[in-house]
């Protein structure tokens, strides 16, 4: 498979990940019983997609710390939507380039370089903006989920670079740690017979989760975790207007400011690196 088809499946991904701040905020259930339901159903779809493309089980260290990223990423996001704001949530999530940067220094070696350095410092600033916010709104915690959501997310573009580092396996394997955690929950739901809580749910499971991790764990094997990242910049614009669009949720100012500081923050970053990675293969070639 070529690269470009390779972000053409991580665009795909982000598109389908862009519901679920949406569908999130319209199931009336505890967070872990959210993500236990939309994992058991998205494991099945996973699990056919590796039988079918013959994609043997793997379980490796690698693999394990792509479970516990992936597991992290899935639970902490729909806890984070559910105490803070659609925006704020995938926004904060969305700082793990920031993230990336400092797991290949401190565990791969590869020293940050000035464009790295400088972007980190304009997404912290981001984030500040958002605790600022957080601070008398009540959204504190959940805005505090939502960048560990983005550390753990960070795990998720990395998951080739574990040694013996499988992205399917980890996935499936990540989502059957989270369908764990939650069964607890999710046996005690009282509302989990609402038929549109039930129809939300099997969205989640099947294209948010199921479907859209199919796109990204085939697609990040022939893509740069930045470039994969740049793709993905899709998802937190399309994910808070769509919950604006239904349910009327809007960033306040200072948010706002926070929000713009981080997403115009990655895409510039993401932008100059693959340009400069792109010199540098062209000098190479000359």
């Amino acid at each position: 498979m070529s690269s470009k088809k390779g972000l053409l499946l991580v665009f795909c991904a982000a598109l389908l990940f862009s519901i679920g701040g949406l569908c999130v905020k319209m199931i009336p259930w505890d967070p872990l019983s959210i993500n236990s339901f939309r994992s058991i159903i998205s494991v099945c779809i996973l699990l056919l997609f590796a039988k079918l493309t013959h994609h043997k089980p793997k379980f490796t260290k690698g693999v394990l710390i792509g479970a516990i990223a992936m597991c992290g990423t899935t639970s902490l996001y729909t806890a984070a939507n559910k105490l803070t704001t659609a925006s704020n949530t995938i926004l904060l999530q969305f700082t793990a380039p920031l993230f990336v940067i400092l797991i290949l220094c401190l565990f791969f070696h590869e020293k940050p370089k000035r464009l790295d350095i400088i972007a980190c410092l304009c997404i912290f600033c981001g984030i500040l903006c958002f605790f600022l916010d957080s601070l008398g709104s009540g959204h504190l915690i959940g805005d505090i989920l939502a960048v560990l959501a983005g550390v753990c997310y960070a795990g998720v573009f990395l998951l080739n670079k574990f040694p013996g580092g499988d992205p399917l396996w980890a996935t499936i394997l990540g989502q059957c740690l989270g369908a764990v955690i939650g069964l607890p929950s999710l046996v005690r739901e009282p509302q989990l017979g609402d038929h549109t809580a039930l129809l939300f749910a099997v969205i989640l499971g099947v294209f948010q989760l199921g479907l859209a991790y199919v796109c990204l764990t085939t697609g990040i094997q022939y893509t740069q975790p930045v470039s994969a990242s740049l793709v993905t910049g899709i998802e937190p614009i399309l994910n808070p207007v769509l919950v604006a669009l239904v349910l009327g949720e809007r960033l306040t100012p200072l948010a706002f400011v926070g929000g713009a500081i981080v997403f115009l923050s990655v895409m510039v970053y993401n932008v100059l690196t693959v340009k400069a990675e792109s010199a540098a293969v062209s000098s190479g070639s000359a």
